[in-house]
């Protein structure tokens, strides 16, 4: 054999012999079944259709294939926490649960395992600190920015001041209905509305005792953390007791198409709180049809792309991805393991640059994380419901949260976790 031919024969062995790229593993942990499926289908299928944008367009991310093996939570706290056991071990980089519940119950876990967990804008509140919470992050905003966004916009709507209106908080009883209470308490001390917690047995479609008492005790105004079928069952009852819709305010997981299209025409003028933009306006969508729909690889029927909440299981992906692309800089190779993703995800950054780069110009809002940062700058739109046309329609800017009571919210809160988990702060 010639010194040419064996060069030729030894590299073509030690290409054989190198291990190919591992796939970057992200577990989702969907809900396709039960009362909740309204929500859960489309935001799994925005989930599942970015990172298949990405493999389809792209080659994966650094050039390694993302996978997002699927097992179905039904939204129940107990298989939640199965399906984590059941998928950590393939190589999961982070998981998205779309559960408060869940959430609570795999922050533990996810800390002892060292496995990174992304929460947006649901989830324990006080993960937004970092100094406590090591490996969970939910910015870009979390349900105490959403309840104080929600009053800074009533006081917007009332010349400054809300001295003397009542304020009903109607609320699925659970661990996500619950989060925005300890808020509300606060903020109604400060600017003295009077709060009325109003809360519903999951899976909440029997409110008929709760509208009896909104009808009762009138309100000035309602806000509404529901979810699933509780969500279109709240908007008809409201509509059914002739309650103002524009003084009616859901939370962002209250504000879906399918919460307020049964309703018909009724639902005209319900608000929600919104962390990104709505409807189709944005070119990555034009590359979701192209290279995901057409394709024929889409996660569902490729019928939901631009609504709420789809839109939103896609953002959840986008941010995951660039934590991602930010790990494998930061680690100098593209086969990253979980704790160098928590690394990707304490030092991501995304600017508005990025953000129209990524095709999404004006969607979300810029934000840097940080070791001590984990939750973002908290702000939140207003949206309401166009029944003639179908369509939500933006109200207001980015609002942003009152800090000075929700930082020292946070710090206690999270606080008391330390003290309970045996934690000491870290990033001094």
């Amino acid at each position: 054999m010639t010194t040419k031919l064996a060069s030729l024969a030894m590299a073509l062995a030690l290409a054989t012999a190198l291990p190919a790229h591992a796939d970057l593993v992200v577990p989702d942990l969907s809900y396709r079944t039960g009362p909740f499926a309204a929500g859960g289908i489309p935001y799994s299928d925005g989930f599942q259709d970015y990172f298949t944008l990405l493999n389809e367009r792209d080659g994966g991310i650094g050039g390694v294939m993302v996978q997002t093996p699927e097992c179905e939570t039904a939204y129940n706290t107990e298989k939640g926490v199965e399906c984590y056991e059941s998928t950590k071990g393939s190589g999961a980089l982070v998981y998205n649960p779309l559960s408060t519940g869940i959430t609570y119950q795999l922050i533990p876990k996810v800390s002892q395992d060292g496995i990174p967990l992304y929460t947006p804008g649901y989830g324990r509140t006080s993960a937004a600190n970092g100094k406590v919470f090591e490996w969970v992050f939910n910015y870009p905003a979390n349900y105490w920015d959403g309840a104080s966004v929600a009053v800074k916009y009533l006081l917007d709507q009332n010349g400054g001041s809300l001295e003397g209106k009542k304020i009903a908080l109607l609320y699925h009883n659970s661990a996500y209905g619950k989060e925005p209470i300890r808020t509300l308490q606060e903020l109604s001390k400060k600017h003295g509305f009077a709060l009325t917690e109003i809360p519903i047995d999951s899976p909440g479609q029997e409110q008929k005792s709760q509208w009896l008492q909104v009808r009762r005790e009138r309100p000035d105004y309602v806000l509404f953390w529901g979810w699933g079928v509780m969500n279109q069952v709240a908007v008809q009852e409201a509509v059914n007791i002739r309650f103002p819709m524009e003084n009616f305010i859901g939370i962002w997981w209250s504000g879906s198409e399918n919460d307020v299209t049964p309703a018909g025409a009724g639902a005209t003028g319900y608000k929600a709180l919104t962390f990104n933009g709505v409807g189709t306006d944005y070119p990555i969508y034009n590359d979701i049809q192209k290279y995901v729909v057409d394709a024929g690889k889409a996660s569902g029927a490729g019928d939901q792309i631009g609504s709420v909440i789809y839109s939103r299981g896609m953002y959840a992906a986008v941010v995951i991805s660039e934590a991602i692309r930010k790990a494998q800089e930061l680690a100098g190779h593209a086969d990253v393991t979980a704790a160098e993703v928590r690394d990707g995800f304490e030092a991501l950054e995304i600017t508005d640059a990025r953000m129209a780069e990524l095709g999404l110009e004006g969607f979300g809002q810029s934000f840097a994380a940080s070791c001590e940062d984990h939750g973002g700058p908290g702000g939140a739109m207003l949206q309401q419901w166009d029944a003639s046309a179908g369509k939500w329609t933006l109200l207001t800017d980015f609002i942003t949260p009152d800090d000075e009571v929700l930082n020292a919210l946070v710090m206690e809160d999270s606080a008391a976790y330390a003290k309970e988990a045996g934690l000491t702060e870290r990033c001094n």
